[in-house]
């Protein structure tokens, strides 16, 4: 039997939920009303994108990407966040998600899409290598929380 197709779309707000599950996976758990706060900001922001994908009637994966323009490099697509849930992980669903932020970024003059990967997710990497990524750069990502408003 073939497997079910992968259809993307823009992200709704009856995907917070299933969404909200997908970030835990990878560790980002939170509330569902700062998911929702999350999900209006960036859908509100010029130049952001949030996509699901969904395959087997349900939502299967997600991603925020957005175009960045730097002093330093060219205009870049940035995928900010993207997780496949662990049930259709190798089905072809990262590599529809992946190639709709290469197309996302190249219709915005985008001259390459970047993104980090936490040093501990190798598999992860594996599948970005396979898509012809390629470690560009090691860094360390600093943060200052900042007090609340």
């Amino acid at each position: 039997m073939a497997p079910d197709p992968v259809r993307l779309r823009p992200m709704i707000e009856a995907d917070i939920g299933p969404c909200r599950s997908l970030l835990a996976q990878l560790g980002y758990d939170m509330t569902p009303a700062e998911l929702e706060r999350r999900f209006a900001e960036v859908s509100a922001a010029p130049e952001h994108a949030l996509l699901v994908a969904e395959t087997a009637g349900r939502v299967a994966g997600m991603m925020h990407v957005f175009a960045r323009p730097a002093v330093e490099n060219p205009r870049e697509a940035v995928v900010q966040s993207i997780v496949v849930d662990a049930a259709f992980r190798r089905a072809g669903v990262g590599r529809h998600l992946m190639a709709a932020a290469e197309r996302w970024g190249g219709e915005r003059g985008c001259r390459s899409v970047v993104l980090s990967s936490n040093v501990a997710r190798t598999p992860a990497h594996a599948f970005y290598a396979a898509l012809g990524y390629r470690v560009s750069a090691t860094s360390l990502i600093l943060r200052k929380d900042l007090p609340p408003r």
